[in-house]
C-alpha cells in the first residue's frame, strides 16, 4: 500500500519541488527581491508543516529578551478571520489574531503582538503603532523570502529530522532540506527526557551542520496537572502524541490542527464532558474555544495545560542573539 501511495504521489511531489525551486531561483537571480527592515529581526521557523514547537520557542525568546529589550512579535495569524494588519488589544480573539497569537497575547499582554500576511508591511505598521520596539520576533517566516531577517532559528523535531523527510505530499517538507543552510542556529525540539548523549550525537551526524551553525536541543516541560478521577483530553493540534504521553490513558477527543470549533463540535464536547470532572486542553485550543459560545459548566471544567521550553545550552544561543542585537541597536 505504501509503495502504491508513493508511486501516486511522486509526480505531485516533483511538481511541488519544481514550483518552489523556481521561486528560490527568482530570488537568487534578483528578479524577485528580498528586503531588510529598520529594526532587528529574529525568525523562528521550520521546513515542515506544523508541529515543531515554534510558539513555545517564541515564548522562550520573549522571556529571555523581554527584560532587556522592547520585544514585539509578528506572525501571519494562520486561520484568522480578519484581514490586513491587526495589533492585539483587549478586544482580540482567536478569530482576529489566530489561535497561536491569541495564546501569546494572553500570556504576554504587555508585549505588542501583531499579525499581517505581508511581513514587511506588518513590521512597518508595527513600528508606526509601537515606535519603541527594538526587536521583532517573527513566528513562522522562514519561507517568507520577501523579508531578509537578521537571525534565523530553524526547528526540527527529534523524531523526524528534516534530513529524514521528503517534500510534500510524499513527506512533510514544505521546502528543500538544503534551505537549512541559511539558519544561524538549528534546534532539535521535543526531545524526550530519555534522550542520551549518544542519541544527540546520532542526530548531529544525520543533520551534518556546517561549521557556522550551532546545534541545540530542547524539550517540552508541562505544568503539573491536578489529579481528578474522571478526566477528558481535548486537542486540535498537529501532533498530540507528546501530550498523550504526558497525560496518560484518558478519553481523548481529537480534531485537526487549528480546527475551528463548530456548534456541533461544542455539543459533542459538552456531552462528552458531562462524565468528566476536568477537561484538559492545550493553550492553543483554549484560545480558540474562548472565541465560541460555551456553557458555564464546560467553561468551568476547561484546564489549559501550560508548557515551557527547556533549551540546553540556551545561554549560548542567547549570547549569539545578543551579539547581533548589540551591533544593530
Amino acid at each position: 500500500m505504501d509503495t502504491l501511495r508513493n508511486i501516486l504521489l511522486a509526480p505531485l511531489s516533483w511538481l511541488y519541488g519544481l514550483a518552489i525551486g523556481i521561486r528560490h531561483l527568482l530570488y537568487d537571480m534578483h528578479i524577485l527581491h528580498s528586503r531588510e527592515v529598520s529594526v532587528p529581526t529574529i525568525c523562528v521557523g521550520n521546513l515542515t508543516v506544523g508541529g515543531t514547537g515554534k510558539t513555545p520557542h517564541i515564548e522562550w525568546l520573549i522571556r529571555q529578551l523581554g527584560s532587556r529589550y522592547k520585544v514585539a512579535v509578528l506572525s501571519r495569524g494562520y486561520r484568522r478571520r480578519s484581514r490586513g494588519f491587526v495589533l492585539a488589544d483587549e478586544s482580540s480573539t482567536a478569530d482576529t489574531l489566530g489561535d497561536e497569537c491569541m495564546q501569546l497575547h494572553r500570556k504576554f499582554p504587555n508585549v505588542p503582538i501583531a499579525v499581517c500576511r505581508n511581513r514587511v508591511e506588518g513590521i512597518e505598521q508595527l513600528l508606526k503603532r509601537c515606535p519603541k520596539v527594538q526587536v521583532v520576533l517573527l513566528d513562522d517566516a522562514y519561507q517568507y523570502l520577501r523579508l531578509r531577517c537578521g537571525v534565523y532559528i530553524l526547528l526540527t523535531t527529534a523524531d523526524r529530522l528534516y534530513t529524514d523527510d521528503r517534500l510534500l505530499p510524499l513527506g512533510r517538507l514544505r521546502d528543500f532540506a538544503r534551505q537549512s543552510q541559511k539558519a544561524n542556529a538549528v534546534i532539535v525540539t521535543k526531545c524526550p527526557d530519555t534522550m542520551t548523549p549518544i542519541d544527540r550525537r546520532v542526530a548531529s551526524n544525520r543533520l551534518q551542520l556546517p561549521a557556522y551553525q550551532n546545534l541545540f536541543f530542547s524539550g517540552i516541560r508541562y505544568q503539573p496537572l491536578p489529579k481528578f478521577k474522571n478526566a477528558l483530553l481535548l486537542t486540535g493540534i498537529a501532533r498530540p502524541d507528546y501530550l498523550l504521553q504526558h497525560i496518560g490513558d484518558v478519553p481523548h477527543i481529537a480534531y485537526p490542527d487549528h480546527h475551528r470549533f463548530t456548534k456541533a463540535d461544542i455539543r459533542h464536547i459538552t456531552e462528552a464532558a458531562e462524565q468528566a470532572d476536568i477537561v484538559f486542553t492545550t493553550e492553543k485550543d483554549y484560545a480558540r474555544l474562548l472565541a465560541v459560545e460555551l456553557s458555564d459548566s464546560l467553561k468551568d471544567k476547561l484546564f489549559p495545560i501550560e508548557i515551557e521550553v527547556a533549551l540546553d545550552d540556551g545561554e549560548l544561543l542567547l549570547e549569539q542573539i545578543k551579539r547581533y542585537l548589540q551591533i544593530c541597536i
